[in-house]
This record gives structure tokens, C-alpha cells and sequence, in this order.
């Protein structure tokens, strides 16, 4: 089917804007936008009767004439991120079903072979607003934060991407498990068991380490992903076990390792010590989790009277 007349069955399903008309093309490799390519295919006249060319200016079937709004949304996601340290981002959207089943039938309907769907174009071209009104750079494998359109209620969502650091901890006290553990009893709802802190255990590495870390990134919470596990009546001496923390939804990303580290260290009051040593990223966690080490135990035993020869 040539393209012209694979237009007019198009515009035939109903008024259809410049975005929406390139898209069904949208695949094709020359150079335009798809609102670039929409407008060209309406000025070389490839519309039934050839009539000749009309800027569109009515309601797009297909959209509703979101792409209007593209300054808009990206007013909104700029809103949305105040507050919030970022040198990357990315936006993806809810796309509404009749949107969806609208483009899919004429694709279905036509054979189509290269359109590019609605929800591919919004997140690159609100992508596009955003940078430009902001300056920071679209990151598509490991953005900072991801703004998430909601086209069919207009709400735009953030989501903050954790960071994560590697480090060596110690621990010289006993009785202090590595992870947060809710009160067994009332599993962390609060009972009279656990003096109503849903805890099992007052303190634990995680936390211990944690703490001083979510007020220095103003993040939500911090987990804490360690190289195997120690008992909770053993020390961890030595060189100490490996972990990375996961700083999760930090407001601040961009923090002094060396600073924090004696933060920590001064917070823990030498139950815990920490070596922090680079910043990594959450494949590193799988590696760690994986990894085999040699463990040694020193183990003092007490007996009384006489050991047998």
C-alpha cells in the first residue's frame, strides 16, 4: 500500500492531529519529528481528493490533543522534582486504555509495519521540555529520579532511585543482630512484649550504620546488604564483613563518603565501626551477595576440673 493512500484510510477513521498522523510512520528513519513528519504528509497533499493543506486545528481522535500540553506536563514534572538532588532523570507514563486501543486498531487494521506507540513519543518529548527547562541530562538505563505521567488523571508521581556505597563494618558488642528484626510477638506492630517498638532487638548494624545515613541524604529508609552474616552473640573483628547500603528515596545524592564515615563512627559509640570506601550500584549487590568468603572463628571454652588425656 503506498503512503498515500495508507493517509487517507487514516484520516478516514477521523480528525487526527500532526503527532498522532507521523506516528503511524513513526519508525521510518528520516530525521523528522513525528510531528515534523504528520505536517509534511499534510502539505504534500497525500489526503483524500488531495485537497490542499489545512493546518490541523481540531480534536485528535486518537490523543485528544495531548501534545498540546507537553509544556505543561513538563511544568509539572519541574514541580514535582523541587527539592530533590538529580543530575539524571527519565519520564515514562500511564498510558489511558482508549488511547491505546485506539492507535492499535488502525495499526491492526492497516497492517502497519513501522508506527511508533503514544507512549514512546510523550516520554521523549515531555523528556525533551524537562531538559531543556532544567538543564539535566535523560538517562535511560540509570536515571536518578523517573517521572511518571498519569495521562488519564493529569497527576505526575516521582520515583527517587536509591544510591548505594561499599564499606567494611566491626562489631565489637555481642547480642546485636546485622538486619532490623520486627518483635516476633506482634511482627512490628507494637505489643507489650517489645515495649511497644515492634522490635525484637533494640539495635542492629543496619541501624546502627543507617541511622546517621538517612539524615544525611534525607532519604526514607536504609538497607543494609551484607557478605553473609555474622550470629548475633558473635563479634565481627578483623577486617571486618563487607556490605553496601542502600540509601533508599535520598532527597540529597551527593554526599562525602570520608565526612560520613565519621559520623557514623562517632554515632555508633564503638558498638559499630565503619570503613566506607567507594559508591557503587545495585548490580554490585548481587556480586556481593554471591561471593564465597573464608570465615575464622576464636572461640573461648571454659571447663571444669580435668580434660581427659
Amino acid at each position: 500500500m503506498e503512503i498515500s493512500e495508507t493517509v487517507e484510510k487514516i484520516l478516514l477513521y477521523g480528525e487526527c492531529c500532526d503527532h498522532c498522523l507521523g506516528r503511524f510512520f513513526g519508525k521510518r528513519s528520516h530525521g523528522l519529528t513525528n510531528n515534523e513528519r504528520g505536517r509534511a504528509l499534510r502539505i504534500a497533499g497525500l489526503i483524500s481528493g488531495n485537497k490542499p493543506y489545512e493546518p490541523f486545528s481540531g480534536n485528535c481522535w486518537v490523543c485528544g490533543n495531548f501534545f498540546v500540553g507537553v509544556p505543561e506536563w513538563a511544568n509539572k514534572v519541574v514541580a514535582a522534582v523541587q527539592g530533590l538532588e538529580y543530575s539524571t532523570f527519565l519520564v515514562g507514563c500511564r498510558v489511558p486504555p482508549l488511547i491505546a486501543e485506539n492507535e492499535e486498531m488502525v495499526w491492526s487494521d492497516l497492517a502497519l509495519a513501522e508506527p511508533e506507540p503514544f507512549k514512546s513519543e510523550v516520554n521523549r518529548e515531555v523528556g525533551k521540555a524537562v531538559s531543556a527547562i532544567t538543564g539535566k541530562s535523560v538517562d535511560f538505563k540509570k536515571p536518578d529520579i523517573v517521572a511518571l505521567l498519569d495521562v488519564a488523571t493529569g497527576d505526575v508521581e516521582i520515583q527517587v532511585n536509591s544510591v548505594f556505597f561499599y564499606g567494611r563494618y566491626q562489631k565489637f558488642e555481642r547480642g546485636i543482630p546485622q538486619t532490623h528484626w520486627n518483635c516476633r510477638a506482634c511482627q512490628g506492630a507494637g505489643c507489650e512484649k517489645c515495649n511497644f517498638t515492634g522490635k525484637q532487638y533494640m539495635d542492629s548494624v543496619e541501624e546502627l550504620i543507617g541511622r546517621p545515613v538517612i539524615t544525611a541524604f534525607g532519604a526514607k529508609t536504609a538497607v543494609l546488604h551484607g557478605a553473609g552474616r555474622e550470629d548475633i552473640d558473635a563479634r565481627m573483628v578483623g577486617t571486618g564483613r563487607p556490605f553496601i547500603l542502600e540509601v533508599v528515596e535520598p532527597r540529597i545524592r551527593t554526599v562525602d563518603l570520608a565526612a560520613l564515615q565519621e559520623t557514623i563512627n562517632q554515632s555508633a559509640d564503638g558498638r559499630v565501626s565503619v570503613a566506607l570506601k567507594h559508591w557503587c550500584d545495585r548490580v554490585d549487590v548481587e556480586t556481593l551477595k554471591s561471593s564465597k568468603a573464608h570465615k575464622k572463628y576464636r572461640i573461648l571454652v571454659e571447663v571444669e576440673g580435668a580434660l581427659p588425656a
